[in-house]
């Protein structure tokens, strides 16, 4: 297959490119740095790339897909968490910056690709349980993956020959946990605590081990609803 994924140098993106690798497929991804972990895989292609630089990713996305004309699967991995405090502490920018990276680039990105390409046959989308739970202190980042979702089932009515699938992933031992299990003990947020108790259990598998529960959940959304919004620990 071939395979784009974004976000691809660390955290759940490297785990998945990784994993395809292995499977034998062709993975193109795109991340503001590298990883030494990748290149040395010859099916591997790589675009520097900040998502956020609307105008640099429709410049760059034709001539890193110009041997292509389909792809068969999409993963929108790329994505940002702002710090974690109470809605009325959070700025209106840091909004901002949070939708342009974790949604916005996602829609300049799906128009470039589908302007390049002749099929794309399935979009997951990485998306969060935060998009439903309204957990205190998620604020920007809650906002940006329930308009991810939205952005996703948009989609799905526009482009029928392509499969939209939103995923929350599950937790992942990854930078962002590692964030979170940092925080100081006076935030006492009920989410931020039980991700803290997580930490270092089988509850939060390491990149690798979620890759893997990903892929097979990625798999098996091809029979949801296209559009749909799914957690991979109900399917």
């Amino acid at each position: 297959m071939n395979i784009l994924i974004t976000g691809c140098s660390k955290g759940l993106g490297y785990g998945l490119s990784r994993f395809y690798l292995e499977g034998g497929h062709k993975v193109y991804g795109i991340s503001r740095s590298g990883n030494a972990g990748l290149e040395n895989y010859p099916a591997f292609y790589h675009l520097g790339q900040d998502l956020s630089d609307f105008e640099s990713v429709r410049k760059n996305i034709p001539g890193f897909m110009h041997e292509l004309k389909k792809l068969d699967l999409v993963i929108l991995n790329a994505g940002i968490l702002n710090d974690i405090k109470d809605m009325k502490d959070t700025s209106l920018d840091e909004i901002r910056h949070v939708m342009d990276v974790n949604v916005w680039a996602n829609k300049v990105l799906i128009d470039c690709l589908f302007d390049e390409l002749d099929e794309i046959v399935q979009i997951v989308a990485v998306s969060s349980g935060a998009a439903v739970s309204g957990s205190r202190g998620w604020n920007a980042y809650a906002l940006s993956k329930a308009t991810l979702n939205m952005l996703i089932d948009l989609y799905s009515r526009e482009r029928e020959k392509t499969h939209f699938i939103a995923m929350a992933p599950g937790l992942i031992d990854s930078g962002m946990q590692d964030y979170i299990s940092g925080l100081p003990g006076e935030i006492d947020f009920p989410v931020v605590k039980k991700l803290k108790e997580a930490k270092g259990t089988e509850q939060m598998p390491p990149p690798a081990r979620a890759a893997e529960i990903v892929a097979d959940a990625i798999e098996k959304a091809m029979n949801y609803e296209s559009g749909s919004f799914v957690d991979v620990r109900q399917l």
